[in-house]
């Protein structure tokens, strides 16, 4: 069950005191109050990069003909005089579209930095709208700003420890598979998929046939299992061997080849040398036709 904003955030800074209802309108408060759009300027601790420009437009769309179904989150600016953006620029942003002048508040206490910090990314993680890589960066920046463990993060974020572990794990990627997380080419499954995969050129082959091949998380998994060696012929994942030394030159000629061929290219040798097996591999119809229009050229 998701855990309500605010009682982890404790950990991390005051609770706030109690508001008494007849503070004046535009005062930290618990219940929406209404204020102006112009009033209202962007968060600088916004995890989320991307705004799907359509969707957008749909929700303004929807804001113009049905209202603001949930009021956005803010904090008062350290003037007093306006506010900070906490949660919910997508929906501001589609207010702005639609040409509304005021837009309905919930105003949170917390003035420092640090505390409109924490606020804004726990307030944004606690979605469910963020990908993949914008959760990765604000768990990490949570970590680092307050100097707290994976731990003590689950408590923060109300998230299972190896659902926070496996999603940090995803900025170990390469930057260009982290960039297809971050605008939808592939989901978090596939990303873990090929995390499975040892060496940079293997993860970007798999990252190839994933996008080509429009392949499931399943399919992924199981080409990251054969790309490890883990497959047997009954579909029962196992190490089918352990990997031999191989010379720099056996080595070279395997890179070379997989450059040539674009697949997985697996030499073994015997003990004399100068016998063994070249092994190609091939994950669809598609790419067997490929390999083979190569080699006979």
């Amino acid at each position: 069950m998701r855990q309500a904003l605010g009682r982890g955030l404790a950990a991390l800074i005051p609770t706030a005191e109690p508001v008494q209802k007849e503070q004046p309108q535009d005062s930290p408060s618990s219940g929406p109050i209404t204020v102006p759009i112009d009033k209202i300027r962007a968060n600088r601790y916004q995890p989320r990069k991307h705004f799907d420009k359509e969707k957008l437009a749909e929700l303004s769309s929807s804001i113009q003909e049905h209202g603001l179904a949930q009021p956005i989150i803010v904090s008062l600016d350290d003037d007093n005089e306006g506010y900070e953006l906490i949660a919910g620029e997508r929906r501001l942003r589609a207010c702005e579209l639609a040409g509304l002048k005021e837009i309905e508040v919930i105003v949170r206490n917390g003035h420092t930095n640090k505390q409109r910090l924490a606020i804004s990314l726990v307030e944004n993680l606690q979605r469910e709208d963020l990908n993949a890589i914008e959760a990765a960066l604000g768990y990490l920046r949570l970590m680092k700003e307050f100097q707290i463990s994976q731990t003590e993060l689950t408590k923060v974020v109300g998230k299972a420890k190896s659902s926070i572990s496996n999603t940090l794990r995803l900025l170990e990627l390469p930057d260009n598979i982290q960039k297809s997380i971050h605008d939808g080419s592939i989901t978090e499954g596939h990303a873990r998929a090929i995390l499975m995969v040892d060496g940079e050129l293997r993860k970007q082959a798999l990252l190839k046939r994933i996008i080509e091949n429009c392949l499931s998380v399943r399919d992924a998994e199981d080409l990251a299992r054969v790309e490890c060696g883990i497959v047997n012929t009954e579909g029962e994942y196992r190490k089918t061997y352990k990997k031999s030394i191989k010379s720099a030159d056996i080595k070279a000629i395997e890179s070379a080849l997989q450059h040539h061929l674009g697949t997985k290219v697996d030499i073994k040798t015997k003990k004399e040398v100068s016998k063994g097996i070249i092994s190609i591999h091939f994950y669809s119809l598609t790419d067997f036709d490929k390999i083979l229009n190569i080699l006979k050229k």
